[in-house]
């Protein structure tokens, strides 16, 4: 519950930068990214809060439980990196040429999206195998 807590701290304050970028008319990109860190941070965070809950109650072994949990919060911190850095770049991180902090952007999303599809598959296994 700790990851989610930090994730979900960090969500609320990307808050504040997606409001002052709505009060000063900022590009709707920018708007539009500030909201993604915002709310699917939010989400994200949830998601780690339900996990808490759900993994104790698969009847799993205690590897494929915490394999699931690893992977779910480094999907969650990799968001966490790339959401707000695709708001200060201006570059929403959907192809691998870009160099500097925009490259982080890219490379935060293939991480945070993969770790996040094994994880859900891994999820999918265990409550059919806990069923």
């Amino acid at each position: 519950m700790l990851h989610a807590s930090i994730i979900l701290f960090a969500a609320l304050v990307f808050g504040a930068p997606y409001a002052r970028s709505i009060k000063q008319n900022a590009e709707l990109q920018i708007i539009n990214s500030w909201r993604v860190a915002h709310q699917s941070l939010t989400i994200g965070a949830l998601l780690l809060f339900v996990m808490a809950y759900v993994l104790p109650m698969l009847l799993v072994p205690n590897l494929l439980k915490v394999t699931i949990a690893v992977f779910f919060i480094l999907s969650g911190y990799a968001f966490t990196i790339s959401t707000p850095l695709a708001a200060i770049t201006k570059d929403r991180g959907l192809s691998a040429g870009a160099s500097g902090l925009a490259r982080l952007v890219y490379v935060g999303n293939i991480i945070g999206a993969f770790t996040s599809l094994i994880a859900a598959l891994l999820l999918v296994f265990a409550t059919l195998f806990s069923t």
